[in-house]
């Protein structure tokens, strides 16, 4: 640890009343004193471009929000290591970046050519390990925020605003480059995950909430759990990228329906699935009926579940395969609904067996009236095409009460229980 780093930290990231983040530009004289000074200075950036979408999707305050989350992220991973001259800043008006400042003497050898990369390193880890609270609630995965460094030493021919600026521009381009391997190094390893079939399923339990008896189990995707691909969202997000969307999802399906073997007989079977499902051979007519014996399950007990977002891109195509699954003994389910602007279109147009009410709607229902009359609509809907609602995410009692209250029928949260391993009937 050096000198500069040892002594008592002061709160760093300069910000106004409205806690915003000061931009680099506000501190310029500070910056090339201590530069001129000490000979030398370091900065990390946090390449924050992806920021940029939650604005335009949720607005100013939520792009403020989550900027603030953002440095917070970043003070709690460099806790210990800041100087009293350290500064945590925006890099300028309009750009999603934030930059690190370290001042330390030139002839401190050490940390320029070590302790500066394991910093960055360090912060690089947290955001990609905590990274989701910075853009919750309006975002539930991780976004990629690339982080790279760069040191200078200074140059008296030079302006030092020029050599600052040049400074950013070269840790620009290392986090530019660290994203790149970072991606190489993600979609091999997805490619990897897919050809293996190295993905396990647990199941969620779902339940009547009037007797508190469990109806069913919703099959829950999992990657290795030692990889940043553990996770449904980041599985799905690589299998976007890699154009390997609908191979996930027919080995999401065939594990669901391994790891089900013998599901009591009564219960059923969530299976979450794209519309395109219908184009799978092996879910098709007899293959998938002799599937369904050798697995001792019936259609009966196997209901497809299909994201509102995917039906409401193409009703046409949701249609077919909820008729042709219907004639086969299977029930649909419309999932996510309330996520997006057509929820009552789509459960209108669709008219599927249940209705999974998403768990933005229920979280901190007991509290929000708006929330508790949009889900009350959602039931009268659902009850004039004899649909039942499943609402999805419940964690407190108090949830749980005013749902039940609202006249839903049936729920699925961590209040009941965590996705496990299923025990199957032998």
């Amino acid at each position: 640890m050096t000198a500069a780093a040892d002594k008592a930290p002061r709160r760093i990231s300069p910000v106004d009343s409205d806690s915003r983040v000061a931009s680099y530009s506000e501190h310029i004289d500070a910056i090339s004193s201590g530069f001129r000074e000490l000979g030398a200075l370091a900065l990390i950036v946090i390449d924050a471009a992806e920021l940029g979408d939650v604005e335009r999707r949720f607005g100013v305050a939520a792009h403020r929000h989550a900027v603030r989350e953002l440095r917070r992220l970043v003070e709690e991973a460099t806790h210990g290591e800041l100087g009293e001259q350290d500064l945590i800043v925006r890099s300028g008006a309009g750009v999603d970046e934030l930059v690190v400042f370290l001042f330390r003497a030139r002839g401190d050898h050490g940390f320029y050519r070590e302790e500066l990369a394991r910093i960055a390193g360090n912060l690089a880890q947290k955001i990609s390990q905590a990274g989701n609270r910075i853009v919750y609630p309006y975002r539930r995965d991780t976004p990629d925020l690339p982080v790279g460094q760069a040191f200078a030493l200074y140059n008296p021919g030079l302006r030092e605003a020029r050599q600052v600026r040049e400074t950013l521009e070269r840790a620009r381009a290392d986090a530019a480059l660290n994203a790149s391997i970072l991606d190489r190094e993600r979609t091999k390893a997805f490619e990897d995950i897919v050809l293996a079939e190295d993905v396990t399923m647990l199941y969620e339990p779902i339940l009547n909430l009037t007797t508190r008896d469990i109806i069913g189990y919703e099959g829950l995707v999992r990657g290795p759990w030692d990889s940043d691909l553990h996770t449904p969202g980041a599985l799905f997000q690589m299998a976007e990228k890699t154009g390997l969307v609908y191979e996930l999802d027919c080995l999401c399906r065939r594990q669901a329906l391994r790891g089900a073997r013998g599901l009591t007989p009564g219960k059923l079977l969530f299976l979450n699935c794209l519309p395109t499902a219908i184009h799978d051979p092996a879910f098709r007519g007899d293959v998938l009926r002799k599937t369904l014996e050798e697995l001792r399950l019936r259609p009966s007990d196997v209901v497809f579940e299909i994201s509102e977002r995917e039906s409401i891109a193409n009703f046409a195509i949701f249609r077919e395969a909820r008729d042709y699954y219907r004639e086969l003994g299977f029930k649909v389910a419309l999932d996510d609904t309330g996520v997006a602007y057509g929820s009552l279109e789509a459960v209108m147009e669709l008219s599927p067996d249940f209705i999974k009410a998403d768990l933005s709607l229920v979280r901190g229902i007991d509290s929000d009236r708006p929330r508790q009359e949009l889900l009350r609509a959602l039931n009268s809907v659902a009850g004039t095409i004899h649909a039942s609602i499943i609402a999805e995410g419940i964690e407190t009692s108090e949830e749980l009460s005013t749902v039940h209250d609202l006249g839903i029928a049936y729920g699925q949260g961590y209040l009941f229980g965590r996705p496990a391993p299923l025990r199957r009937a032998v």
